[in-house]
């Protein structure tokens, strides 16, 4: 299944307790209609706030029924809340998954930098219209694109073990611009717990005048230990969107 979400109204993507997650409600419609539980797997998470375009997920369809990948699509967006859609799905190969086959990620975020933010980008775009300087922001980028330990970069979850743990490729930091202001994009084989959030918010904060280059460099492919820190600011999650996941 291909999946576009508003995050603003939930938790996140991965099930909680209270219910209010993505999966959680994709796992209540897909097994609504299988009349069976069923268990969703998807690329990876997304924290609250964050939107969707391109989500990937994958399920098993249970044994005995024989529905079709065009029937299931209106069925389970019968179930589902206005901001949570399956927008495509397609069947795929028993060894398929959705996590563990995902060569590619790509990430965009939002800035806005009018005056006034429209009200409808509330929610869908980080106010900046404190003024920050374009060049020194593609300088910020060009600096984080590559092979780079991003633990500097990354919230813990608590089941990190190794260095290597926090070793990501970023095969792409382009700075492009939009009527309000501009949209980031950022592909990689794989983003660290809230790893776009701080990268753009260590970028922006270069383009202010509120953190040096060489220092934002400096955060780079650090020991365990840190000796030069943490990014310093994590963007809000308005202006972040899952755009497509890429597979083999």
């Amino acid at each position: 299944m291909t999946l576009a979400y508003d995050g603003r109204p939930y938790e996140g993507w991965a099930t909680q307790p209270s219910g209010n997650t993505i999966q959680d409600y994709l796992e209540k419609g897909i097994s609504e209609v299988a009349k069976q539980s069923v268990r969703i797997y998807g690329s990876g998470r997304t924290d609250t706030g964050v939107h969707a375009l391109g989500q990937v997920a994958h399920f098993d369809v249970p044994d005995g029924l024989s529905m079709n990948a065009y029937n299931w699509l209106p069925a389970v967006n019968s179930k589902l809340p206005p901001a949570i859609r399956v927008m495509d799905c397609e069947e795929v190969p028993k060894d398929f998954h959705a996590r563990f086959g995902a060569v590619t990620k790509t990430y965009t975020y939002d800035l806005c930098l009018a005056p006034v933010l429209p009200p409808l980008s509330a929610g869908l775009a980080w106010h900046l219209p404190r003024q920050l300087d374009a060049d020194s922001l593609v300088k910020a980028l060009n600096i984080l694109q590559g092979e780079h330990s991003f633990q500097a970069f990354a919230a813990k979850r608590g089941n990190e073990t190794e260095d290597t743990d926090y070793v990501r490729v970023l095969s792409q930091c382009e700075l492009v611009t939009t009527e309000v202001g501009y949209k980031i994009i950022f592909s990689g084989n794989g983003f660290l717990y809230k790893m776009a959030r701080l990268l753009t918010g260590s970028a922006v904060y270069a383009a202010q005048g509120r953190l040096r280059l060489d220092d934002l460099k400096s955060l780079l492919d650090q020991t365990s230990d840190l000796p030069h820190g943490r990014s310093p600011f994590c963007a809000p999650p308005d202006g972040l969107i899952l755009d497509h996941v890429n597979y083999s």
